[in-house]
């Protein structure tokens, strides 16, 4: 292992000095009384902001991972090293072959595979009218399908483990990073959140089709990350991990591209800039610590009842938050069309019909009176002259 003098850049040093985050005790967390055992992660996108933050947790709390790098982005040599409990292995999520290899190869060096994490993922940033069929495609290719090849390639495995495991055992867990971009509409974002919104709903979806099999899944959707680990990938503190001659310099904004605005969209309060304008204010003031993030996500593994979301970071919660109050505000507004909301007195609010009913009905109380009809049971009313004999 590393000597002492590298220790403070440990995941386990790093948060040393702060609060213990844990998840709520629901969830039935890792702890000092609940201890963890070892796990087998198989991370995808573990070069990025997050990715490689969560392989360094893992593996600081003695667990095997096989992390899993960009072909387009990435070499061999690159992913080699890290750590005596490390396999680096390479993928392009978009081609199934690559992905069957990583997971047959992280059976072959661990035995097995317990949690499947993915954090691969890019986006375009530019108006939705500005990003040609290439640029949505590769978003869907890489952000959905690329979910949905993992997944498929998965699921068989999980549900041999569940015929092997005790009825107390998890046969699988998967860990999708899905974002904040996939609870709200990001002006600048248009097609990177609608992969977000159908990866929010592939796997809720899935999850009643695989709840029989104990395989739970978790959404994880981070607000933005800072940048908070000096060291990187190429850090000493864990055994080995990552050489001089190869380091990983990590990309800033993470996977994000800007594309140059057309001219309807070239203006200094165009929406369309918005997210352009986010990230070139944020610089390095992104709230959210990837290094804390990746402690909760690795307890996320290890604990029982995960949740369907967890949100990372105070902007995840207060912007999705929002988002939510206005739609339920939007259907409380509009819900007298179909569900008519009774006052006092039995009248519904905005009952256009009742209320033209209750006007007729009060008209011809007045015109009855003033006729001398009938009142109830057959008694007179006021003005009115009875029979006798048939004669008036």
């Amino acid at each position: 292992m590393a000597d002492g003098s590298h220790d403070t850049l440990s995941p386990r040093s790093l948060l040393a000095t702060e609060p213990k985050l844990r998840l709520p005790s629901t969830t039935d967390p890792p702890s000092d009384t609940n201890p963890s055992s070892q796990k087998t992660w198989l991370i995808f996108g573990a070069t990025g902001h997050i990715g490689r933050s969560l392989v360094k947790s893992a593996l600081g709390h003695g667990d095997n991972v096989a992390a899993v790098g960009w072909t387009m982005e990435n070499t061999a040599e690159q992913m080699q090293g890290w750590h005596e409990r490390c396999l680096g292995l390479l993928s392009d999520v978009r081609v199934r072959e690559t992905v069957q290899a990583c997971i047959d190869a992280c059976i072959v060096k661990f035995g097995c595979v317990d949690i499947v994490v993915n954090c691969t993922g890019h986006g375009i940033i530019a108006a939705c009218e500005d990003q040609d069929s290439c640029d949505v495609r590769s978003q869907f290719e890489t952000n959905f399908l690329g979910t949905l090849n993992i997944i498929q390639l998965t699921l068989p495995y999980f549900r041999e483990q569940s015929a092997k495991r005790g009825e107390d055992e998890s046969a699988g867990r998967y860990i999708i990073f899905s974002s904040t971009s996939g609870a709200q509409g990001v002006p600048g974002l248009g097609p990177y959140c609608a992969t977000k919104y159908a990866t929010e709903g592939l796997v809720e979806s899935m999850l009643y089709e695989i709840d029989a099999f104990r395989i739970k899944a978790t959404l994880v959707e981070p607000a933005h990350m800072r940048l908070d680990e000096p060291a990187g990938l190429h850090d000493p503190a864990l055994q080995g991990m990552g050489q001089p001659d190869h380091k990983i310099n990590l990309k800033r904004y993470g996977h994000f591209f800007v594309k140059a605005p057309s001219e309807p969209y070239n203006t200094p309060t165009a929406p369309a800039g918005h997210a352009r304008r986010i990230i070139q204010w944020l610089v390095d003031r992104q709230p959210t610590s990837a290094v804390k993030s990746a402690e909760l996500v690795w307890q996320l593994g290890h604990c029982r009842y995960p949740p369907l979301r967890l949100l990372l970071g105070s902007y995840a919660v207060e912007s999705v938050r929002d988002r939510l109050r206005s739609v339920i505000e939007e259907i409380e507004e509009w819900k007298y069309l179909h569900f008519p909301v009774v006052e006092e007195g039995g009248r519904a609010k905005g009952d256009k019909q009742a209320e033209e009913d209750e006007e007729e009905d009060e008209a011809g109380k007045w015109d009855d009176e003033d006729m001398g009809m009938d009142g109830e049971d057959g008694e007179t009313g006021p003005g009115e002259v009875k029979l006798e004999n048939g004669e008036a």
